[in-house]
C-alpha cells in the first residue's frame, strides 16, 4: 500500500470536504470571500475537517493497538467494551457531577473506559477456547452487558436521551468551541509511535517480552491507556463511530504484514480517508439533510467487516 496515495486521496477528500454544505461556497470564492462565508469557513468547516481526521487517525490506531496487544485481528475498542465502558463513564458523570467540565467528564470517561478495557483483557486471559472469532464474541457481550446497565442506569435517572446522544457519531455538532478536546489525541498518537516496537514485542506474549528483558505489563498499560484515552476523547466530541478500529488495521496488514511501527503511518492515513469519504457520502446522499458519521461507517464498516470474515475462511 502506497503511503503517496493515501496522502493524496486526503488532500483530495479534504478539498472536498470543505466546500460541501448548505451555504454554497466554491473553491474561487476564497479569494473574494464575504463575511458569512468567512464565518462558515472558520466556524464550522475548518472545525469539521480537523475532527474528522484527528477522530479517523487517533481511533484506528488504537483499534491496532488492542489488536497487537491481544493478538486478534478482531478486537477493538468497539468490540472489547472500550466505548460502551466511557459512555458509562460520562453518564455516571452527569449524574454526579451535574455542572461537570467537558474535561472533568473525559476524566471519568477515561477511567471507566480504562477500566473496562482492563476487565476484558483479564477476561481474555481466563479464556481457554482463544479463537479467533471466539474472543471479540466475548467482548462484544461484555460491551452489552455494560451498555444495558448505561440504559438503565439513564432510564432511572431520565437521562436516557442524554445517553442515547452518544450511542452515534456525528460531526455536524462540531464547531469551534466543541471540538478542541480532540486535540488531547495527537500526543498519544505520538506516544504510540515511540512505543511501536515494544508493542509489536508485547503482541509475541509475555514469556517472549520478558526473555527479551522487555517489562511486558508496563508496555501492555500503556497501550491500553492510549485506548482508553483516545476512545473517551471521541466519545465526547463525536460519538461512537463503529467498525474503524477493527476494519482499517486488518485493511493496512493484509498489504503489509503486521509489524506495527512500519503499519503505523498507513493506518492513520487510511483511518482519516474512509472517515472523511463517509462523512463527504452522508453529507450529498439526501442533500441538503445528513446521515450521521455513525450510520455511514457503520454500513459500510459492517460490510468490510464481513468481507474480511469471508476472506479468513476461504483462505483457512
Amino acid at each position: 500500500m502506497k503511503i503517496w496515495y493515501l496522502l493524496i486521496a486526503l488532500i483530495l477528500f479534504s478539498i472536498t470536504s470543505l466546500f460541501i454544505g448548505v451555504k454554497d461556497i466554491h473553491p474561487l470564492d476564497l479569494f473574494s470571500m464575504t463575511e458569512d462565508q468567512a464565518q462558515i469557513m472558520l466556524i464550522s468547516r475548518i472545525p469539521r475537517l480537523i475532527s474528522i481526521i484527528i477522530a479517523g487517525v487517533s481511533m484506528s490506531i488504537a483499534g491496532l493497538i488492542m489488536q497487537q496487544l491481544s493478538r486478534n485481528k478482531f478486537v477493538s475498542p468497539t468490540t472489547a467494551g472500550t466505548m460502551d465502558s466511557a459512555r458509562l463513564g460520562v453518564l455516571m458523570a452527569m449524574i454526579l457531577f451535574t455542572s461537570a467540565s467537558a474535561l472533568e467528564k473525559m476524566i471519568v470517561a477515561f477511567a471507566f473506559a480504562l477500566l473496562g478495557t482492563f476487565i476484558f483483557m483479564k477476561i481474555l486471559e481466563k479464556v481457554k477456547f482463544k479463537d479467533v472469532i471466539f474472543i471479540p464474541l466475548v467482548g462484544l457481550m461484555f460491551g452489552s452487558i455494560i451498555s444495558s446497565m448505561t440504559t438503565f442506569i439513564g432510564l432511572k435517572y431520565d437521562l436516557i436521551q442524554s445517553a442515547s446522544a452518544w450511542l452515534q457519531g456525528n460531526f455536524s455538532v462540531i464547531m469551534t468551541g466543541r471540538y478542541e478536546l480532540l486535540y488531547l489525541s495527537i500526543p498519544l498518537v505520538l506516544i504510540a509511535y515511540l512505543f511501536a516496537n515494544k508493542f509489536t514485542i508485547a503482541g509475541m506474549g509475555e514469556d517472549f517480552s520478558l526473555n527479551l528483558g522487555l517489562n511486558y505489563r508496563r508496555v501492555v498499560n500503556t497501550g491500553l491507556i492510549i485506548v482508553a484515552l483516545v476512545s473517551s476523547v471521541v466519545i465526547l466530541t463525536i460519538g461512537t463511530i463503529p467498525f474503524l478500529g477493527l476494519i482499517i488495521p486488518n485493511i493496512v496488514s493484509i498489504f503489509n504484514g503486521d509489524n506495527l511501527k512500519k503499519n503505523l503511518p498507513h493506518t492513520a492515513l487510511l483511518g482519516a480517508v474512509f472517515v472523511l469519504f463517509c462523512d463527504i457520502l452522508g453529507r450529498v446522499v439526501i442533500f441538503p439533510y445528513e446521515i450521521p458519521i455513525g450510520l455511514t461507517v457503520g454500513v459500510l464498516g459492517s460490510g468490510i467487516f464481513l468481507y474480511l470474515l469471508m476472506r479468513r475462511k476461504a483462505y483457512e
